[in-house]
């Protein structure tokens, strides 16, 4: 349970504001919150403080805590999220994020404003069909980003109605997933906020005044030394219904058109996530290694509005393997492919999809699957997050929709798989529980299908916990895709 605390700035005792066995910590400790008021009266939060917390999850609201101690005071009150506010230099308002849940997989979360006691609740800026995240406001309006088609924008949005774009080169620095970028406006409207481009890693740039510039170069040094891959934007349409779908290229160092060089498809997890024009070190390390690398936002990925995230509602995993096999077949059409060297990967969400495409095609030579979800049933009865599956993902509880959950399954396509499949999950992954992993590997054993289960002590979701344990993910993927090549490579 969190709670929240307060201590004087030049250091003391710190006292307790809030009691009680719920915390004041948003959805999932995710709130991007407290906040003061200007005249430090208060601290505004985001909060689930419903007595069914567990199951209702993402049904926060925003509170006032005041600073007297005197108890929280709910200034929202809708079904659905309400997070990270943010106040008005003059203190008369406050800006928030959330929207009127319909129990979809994926709802655009919108901008608000209302007084600050609550009242005169409105939706700004309702023309965007984007996820607005990581809002400031500062004395010229309310500082937000946004990701569409894969590119994270900065933008001030005015209280009145209408937006400006200030930047374009959003991102958090290790990995090609939007929604990470982070700001900080100051009083006088300057900002701050962290840049990432495909061949920058995080970094820092201001603004203001009509200017931006980035002020730090963190990595300077250790490029000096390196080169990165080439990174090519890519669409296709894909072969189910002609939808487009974008993706990115990464080439290896020493690209040579002439010649063929393998593939690997990595899948990002989520599902309602995005891949984007942002530095990603393991997809770096992948291309350095002498393979192409394929990333793609497939249907239910965010920063393409809310129809297209919902095309997975109630049907994940399901037409995103099209998606996927076309845009392999897109980059094959590119010429430099080696087709007997193709490979699959991904984590989370993109752990299910891996065991997706190899239950649906061979045409994978191996697949390394990280913290997969395999058995929907058994993951609704064990997972943190279960209930957000239950409630969003699907139409209702396990035993009252057996063959939907059995047919979103791995399991309904194991029997189909041929490709020899490395399994690797943090031993302490609540997200995706390593009995997930160990029936997946249990299936293909019992198959007779050539696999493997790693078990990592100590990690959770992601597997990034320690250095090492990160490395080890990098390593294994090319040690398990070396293990599998055809030849050598590249082939003239």
């Amino acid at each position: 349970t969190w709670h929240l605390f307060v201590v004087p700035a030049e250091g003391g005792t710190p006292r307790q504001l809030t009691t009680g066995d719920k915390s004041f910590a948003g959805m999932f400790r995710s709130g991007s919150g407290p906040v003061w008021s200007p005249d430090s009266r208060a601290l505004f939060v985001s909060a689930n403080l419903r007595d069914d917390a567990e199951l209702e999850v993402l049904d926060t609201e925003i509170y006032e805590v005041p600073a007297d101690g005197s108890g929280p005071r709910a200034l929202t009150d809708r079904r659905g999220p309400d997070g990270s506010p943010t106040v008005s230099p003059d203190g008369s308002q406050i800006a928030y994020l959330g929207y009127d849940d319909r129990y979809q997989g994926y709802q655009v979360t919108q901008l608000y404003i209302m007084n600050r006691d609550g009242s005169g609740s409105r939706a700004i800026a309702t023309d965007l069909d984007r996820t607005v995240y990581g809002i400031h406001w500062g004395p010229d309006g309310i500082y937000g980003f946004y990701d569409t088609e894969g590119n994270t924008k900065l933008a001030r949005f005015d209280p009145n109605g209408g937006r400006e774009v200030l930047a374009e080169d959003g991102g958090s620095g290790r990995s090609a997933y939007g929604g990470s970028a982070a700001l900080t406006v100051a009083d006088d409207g300057r900002f701050a906020y962290t840049v990432s481009r495909p061949h920058t890693p995080g970094d820092i740039a201001v603004g203001g005044g009509g200017q931006v510039r980035q002020v730090t170069q963190v990595n300077q040094d250790l490029f000096a030394g390196k080169t990165l891959g080439a990174v090519e934007e890519i669409w296709w349409d894909s072969s189910e219904d002609g939808l487009p779908i974008q993706g990115w290229i990464i080439k290896p160092p020493d690209f040579d058109p002439s010649r063929e060089y393998p593939l690997i498809l990595e899948i990002h997890g989520g599902p309602f996530a995005n891949y984007g024009d942002r530095f990603d070190v393991e997809k770096q390390i992948m291309a350095s290694n002498g393979f192409v690398v394929l990333y793609t936002n497939p249907r239910g990925s965010t920063s393409y509005g809310g129809e297209f995230g919902n095309l997975i509602h109630h049907a994940y995993p399901g037409d995103d393997f099209y998606d996927l096999n076309s845009g392999v077949d897109a980059v094959i059409g590119q010429g430099y492919i080696d087709e007997d060297n193709l490979f699959v990967t991904g984590g989370s969400g993109g752990g299910v999809l891996t065991a997706w495409m190899i239950g649906n095609t061979d045409r994978f030579r191996a697949a390394v699957s990280f913290y997969p979800v395999i058995n929907w049933y058994s993951w609704a009865l064990t997972a943190d997050m279960s209930s957000v599956g239950v409630d969003y993902w699907f139409p209702g509880l396990p035993w009252d929709n057996v063959e939907h959950y059995e047919s979103r399954s791995l399991l309904s396509v194991v029997e189909n798989v041929k490709t020899p499949t490395l399994i690797m999950t943090g031993e302490e992954d609540w997200r995706t529980p390593m009995s997930e992993s160990e029936q997946y590997y249990k299936a293909l054993k019992l198959l007779g299908v050539e696999s493997v289960l790693v078990r990592v002590p100590g990690e959770a979701h992601g597997i990034w916990g320690r250095p090492s344990h990160g490395i080890s993910k990098m390593t294994t993927v090319k040690g398990w895709f070396d293990k599998y090549m055809e030849g050598s490579r590249p082939v003239s």
